[in-house]
C-alpha cells in the first residue's frame, strides 16, 4: 500500500513556530521573541510552542538557525566556485556580512546574542561555525605565516563593529560617508595586509 504523502502535522508547527519568530524578529526585534507572541501570531495556545521547545532559548536558537543557514547560503553565492583569490573572497564575504546585518538587524542581533543562545542546541553551532570556519581557511590562505583562527577572529569582530556602529548611524557621522565599502577595505588592509 502507498505511503500517505501527507504532511506531519507536528513537524508543520515547529516549522511553522520558527517561521513566526523569523517574520517577528525581521518586523519587531529581539525583545518581541516571547513564546506568548509567537503562539498568538502562530495561532495556537501559548503553551503550544512548549511541546517542540521547552524553554525560551531552544525557540530562540531554533530561529538563529534559520539566521545564520540564510547567511551561509549568501556566503556561498558571493564565494561561488572560489576561484578569486583569498583576499577578493574574503572581502566578498565581508561584503555579504554587512549587506546582511544592515538589511537583517533583528536577526543580526538575534544571531550573535550568546548571553540568549545555547549555541549547542538543535544545531546552532552546525550552522554557525562552518561560516567562521571558512574565513580561517581563506585568511590562511591570505596570510600563511599567521595564526588564522586568531586574525580571522580579530577580523570578524572588526566587521562586527562596523556592523554595528553603522546599524546606530555613528561611523556615517564619524566618517561622513554613506558606504560602508572603505570601511570593509580598510579593516581587510588592516588584518590582511595592504592589497598588492
Amino acid at each position: 500500500m502507498p505511503q500517505s504523502s501527507k504532511p506531519d502535522p507536528e513537524t508543520g508547527l515547529r516549522a511553522r513556530l520558527v517561521g513566526v519568530g523569523v517574520e517577528l524578529v525581521a518586523r519587531e526585534g529581539v525583545q518581541a521573541l516571547t513564546l506568548r507572541e509567537i503562539a498568538r501570531r502562530a495561532g495556537v495556545s501559548h503553551g503550544a510552542p512548549r511541546r517542540y521547545f521547552p524553554t525560551h532559548v531552544e525557540l530562540l536558537s531554533a530561529i538563529a538557525r534559520r539566521g545564520f543557514a540564510d547567511l551561509a547560503e549568501r556566503a556561498t553565492a558571493a564565494v561561488g566556485a572560489g576561484t578569486a583569490s583569498p583576499r577578493e573572497q574574503v572581502a566578498e564575504l565581508g561584503r555579504v556580512y554587512l549587506e546582511f546585518a544592515l538589511a537583517n538587524r533583528g536577526m543580526y542581533e538575534l544571531m550573535f546574542r550568546h548571553d540568549l543562545l545555547e549555541s549547542g542546541h538543535l544545531g546552532l553551532r552546525d550552522t554557525s561555525m562552518p561560516l567562521f570556519g571558512a574565513l580561517v581557511e581563506l585568511v590562511g590562505r591570505a596570510r600563511p605565516e599567521a595564526d588564522a583562527r586568531v586574525v580571522a577572529g580579530a577580523l570578524w569582530a572588526n566587521m562586527h563593529g562596523i556592523a554595528q556602529l553603522w546599524v546606530w548611524g555613528s561611523l556615517q557621522l564619524a566618517t561622513e560617508t554613506e558606504d560602508f565599502t572603505p570601511l570593509l577595505r580598510a579593516a581587510l588592509d588592516a588584518h590582511l595586509g595592504a592589497e598588492a
